[in-house]
């Protein structure tokens, strides 16, 4: 069985499974996302390697989640397009979330769990997931 109860999956040939994924950010953004990534969602700081050290961003990475910010000349956020982040107690989460002023905006379309969106400091849409039990996991 695999993190927050999310048992195996169809397994394929190639053995796919996910690195990271990659969030636009603007350039000068690093220090508030840092606040918000670390600081907030307690997530680590990875250092970058020194060629793309030199590019700006921003990499963080907690339990089985790694997340690249990377600077982009030409950024808009994404409002639509958005990771889906599992996490062991949305409680919590939304509870740091709030001491932390940021909007959480909750959302019950999804069966079988708990949900929310939230926005990182530059507008990139981010939701948080937890199963509630009710529909058996994947």
């Amino acid at each position: 069985m695999t993190a927050h109860g999310y048992g195996p999956h169809a397994e394929t040939p190639l053995g796919f499974a996910l690195h990271h994924v990659q969030l636009a950010v603007p350039a000068g953004s690093e220090d508030a996302c840092r606040t918000f990534y670390v600081g907030v969602l307690g997530l680590t700081e990875v250092p970058k390697p020194p060629a793309l050290a030199a590019r700006g961003g921003l990499w963080v990475r907690g339990d089985v989640l790694e997340l690249h910010l990377g600077v982009e000349a030409d950024f808009r956020p994404a409002r639509k397009a958005h990771p889906g982040i599992l996490v062991r107690d949305i409680d919590a989460l939304v509870a740091r979330l709030a001491a932390a002023g940021i909007e959480v905006r909750w959302d019950g379309d999804f069966p079988g769990h708990r949900r929310c969106y939230v926005d990182d400091p530059v507008g990139n849409r981010l939701e948080f997931l937890q199963p509630d039990g009710t529909v058996p996991a994947w």
